[in-house]
């Protein structure tokens, strides 16, 4: 679906659309190639990017920009929905004049069992997603609620799902299966894993430099970590749903599944109690009286607030273990990525984690540039992504 070129000049290729679904949040990007970089293997170009944060809380907000940084748009209100910003998002492509979207591609945190490659929204798709909310009910719900809407505005648009999961699909067994009766395997209780899109991001970015042994440590509100070894998932921290792992932002994280039966036989909760617990009031927020941003838990932290270091503790130690289990079923790292809102900005965690690594090679100053920061790119994969499936439908 390429576009030809016109009296020697290159001409860009259909814009592709990227919605980038979270629990509470809404990130997009409107993408496009020339033709000449489309036939040179050239990387998709950002025409705008923004994001909706704070979606159903009093301090919401839109902000819109162009590549360069400069602001077309930038709301401080409440958005009910990542569909109201879905709307706002479409009049402004409108008035800057952008050509409609040839395709829409839909971050979808899970698909379940039985959608693990990124591939067209079908009817079909749709009611597997529908049929899998129970693996992820933050994440599925919202997501569904979104395609809709979009299918309703682009609706000249091809749509596709790209899953976080796709990228974890060559777990071992040893990895993806779960120490439970078979039965469960075969109904598709495994090991996703998640993530996956932006850990995908940066093994394209590294291209060649990629060593064969490497962890990558996606740390925001979620968070998980991968281990890898030549460019492919062997094992990661997240599990059957988004809550398994480290502890996060407002999720537990590994718990004893004791733990779970003390609540329900002492406290009564029942699923969806639980549910609310665990992921909405434990994590970080557990430790530090419900906050849960990193940015004020750094704050508190300086000032003493014991709740709030321990907070910060807990977390990097968490992180820090694993990288430690990783580097044991590896036999080594050459390379350590953060990358993810925490592991990009936070020095303080960054640093908290290396701190005992430096056995493994992996220390704070990283004379041996053996620990990295890079930006993900979830958007530009998702891009990708649709390119190559709007190609292959072409013919």
């Amino acid at each position: 679906m390429e576009t030809h070129e016109k009296a020697g000049e290159p001409m860009q290729a259909p814009t592709i659309l990227v919605l980038n679904s979270g629990s509470s949040s809404l990130k997009f990007g409107l993408f496009t190639r020339s033709a000449h970089a489309a036939h040179a293997g050239g990387d998709e170009a950002l025409l705008l990017e923004g994001s909706a944060e704070g979606i159903g809380r009093g301090d919401g907000s839109l902000r819109i920009k162009s590549p360069d940084g400069r602001v077309l748009m930038q709301q401080e209100h409440v958005l009910e929905s990542q569909t109201d910003a879905l709307q706002m998002l479409s009049r402004v492509l409108a008035e800057q004049k952008h050509e409609r979207p040839a395709a829409v591609g839909h971050r979808v945190v899970h698909g379940g069992p039985y959608l693990r490659t990124h591939q067209r929204l079908t009817p079909e798709v749709r009611q597997r997603l529908q049929d899998a909310v129970h693996f992820a009910p933050l994440h599925i719900p919202p997501a569904l609620a979104l395609i809709d809407e979009a299918s309703k505005i682009f609706g000249d648009a091809q749509h596709f799902a790209c899953f976080d999961t796709a990228f974890h699909a060559t777990l071992p067994p040893r990895a993806a299966q779960l120490a439970l009766p078979r039965r469960y395997m075969e109904a598709g209780v495994i090991r996703y894993g998640f993530h996956g899109l932006s850990y995908e991001s940066l093994v394209t970015r590294l291209g060649a430099d990629l060593p064969p042994r490497a962890v990558f440590a996606h740390l925001g509100n979620g968070a998980s970590l991968c281990a890898l070894q030549d460019g492919k998932s062997v094992d990661t921290s997240m599990e059957l749903t988004p809550t398994g792992g480290v502890p996060m932002g407002t999720r537990s994280g590994d718990l004893d599944p004791g733990v779970l039966l003390y609540l329900m036989r002492v406290e009564k909760l029942d699923a969806d109690a639980l549910e609310t617990l665990l992921n909405r009031q434990s994590g970080l927020a557990g430790f530090a009286d419900g906050e849960s941003d990193m940015q004020a838990l750094e704050k508190r932290a300086a000032a003493g607030d014991a709740n709030a270091l321990l907070a910060l503790d807990a977390f990097a130690t968490a992180v820090k273990k694993t990288i430690g289990g990783y580097a044991a079923l590896l036999g080594g790292i050459d390379l350590l990525v953060f990358t993810g809102g925490i592991g990009e900005h936070s020095e303080e965690i960054r640093k908290r984690v290396c701190e005992g690594l430096a056995f493994l090679g992996l220390s704070e100053g990283d004379p041996a540039g053996k620990v990295r920061v890079i930006h993900t790119e979830e958007e530009k994969q998702i891009a990708r992504h649709c390119r190559a499936l709007l190609r292959a439908e072409a013919g």
